[in-house]
């Protein structure tokens, strides 16, 4: 096999691995990002970023385009669409094995391999995947160009999405499992004052029915226990996500009982020389701001460990 030297191994590459990316680049060393998607992470599918400071109205795209542009011009390696077909995270050598004909060698890893969209996981929902039912608004919204939808969740970027999928759908329902929502109160006011958006509340979805694509759901109401019937033409689901540390289940890394990793302020996990950063690692608070400052804080301590040795 080939075997590649660094001193820093990033695995992933969304906002928390470029960020790392580009302070350890800038800080001369040497520095590799592998990624088993498209850069960006979740960042990518959002259709409008409004609060990243300093940065006027945009895509989520675009500022990934930006932060990769960023950590190349300082010298990072990135590689993306490769398959980790091996990991050992032990001892003062780490290795990853890409493609099992390639091995990355290092004294240091970052793992910011960021999460996933969470699923209903109802009846119908897997064979409706892609042919109605999305996770995705940026990705997937002008397939519903004056159609019916619906927006399943109650946070953030359930009432944002709802909003920006207005632009396309003709008619857009909220639905949400309790009497209230959990977004900010300036995304509940946008929402509930568009109108083209609809509210279902105190209900879930029980199952997605059609043929070659989504016709129908059913829903329950949860305080009355009434189950109803909805034609509709798509089904937009943002109840959250889920971290992605499938990769590491069979490494010594600490996870919690929701499959993060588990670290300290310094970004540091229960093993020597490997880091965690973004939305893979246990935290309350889950935006590309903080991701960013995870990215920071894990690749100057990892430098500091590097530079020790």
């Amino acid at each position: 096999m080939e075997e590649k030297q660094y001193d820093v191994i990033i695995l992933g590459g969304g906002p928390s691995g470029m960020t790392a990316g580009i302070y350890l680049a800038r800080s001369k060393a040497k520095a590799v990002i592998l990624d088993t998607g498209m850069l960006g992470g979740q960042m990518v599918l959002t259709y409008e970023i409004a609060n990243y400071p300093g940065v006027e109205l945009t895509s989520g795209y675009q500022l990934a385009s930006t932060m990769k542009k960023q950590a190349k011009s300082f010298g990072c390696d990135i590689k993306s669409n490769v398959k980790i077909t091996g990991l050992n995270l032990e001892g003062e050598e780490k290795t990853v094995t890409v493609n099992n004909d390639i091995v990355y060698k290092a004294p240091a890893v970052i793992i910011s391999t960021g999460g996933r969209s969470r699923m209903l996981n109802v009846p119908g929902e897997k064979e409706f995947k892609g042919r109605g039912i999305s996770y995705c608004a940026t990705c997937d919204g002008d397939f519903f160009q004056d159609k019916e939808i619906i927006v399943v969740g109650g946070g953030n970027s359930a009432l944002e999405e709802a909003v920006a999928l207005t632009k396309y759908a003709k008619k857009v329902t909220i639905l949400h499992e309790f009497d209230h929502f959990q977004a900010f109160e300036h995304a509940v006011e946008e929402a509930k004052n568009n109108p083209k958006i609809d509210f279902i509340m105190e209900s879930h979805i029980t199952g997605f029915y059609g043929d070659e694509s989504l016709k129908k759901v059913r829903y329950k109401n949860l305080k009355t226990g009434e189950e109803f019937e909805k034609d509709i033409d798509g089904v937009f689901i943002f109840i959250g996500y889920e971290a992605n540390t499938d990769m590491i289940k069979d490494t010594p890394v600490e996870l919690n009982k929701w499959n993060e990793i588990v670290t300290n302020e310094k970004m540091e996990t229960n093993i020597k020389g490997v880091y965690a950063a973004g939305d893979c690692r246990a935290k309350q608070y889950r935006q590309i701001t903080t991701a960013v400052a995870d990215g920071t804080i894990a690749a100057l301590n990892a430098l500091n460990f590097v530079n020790a040795r």
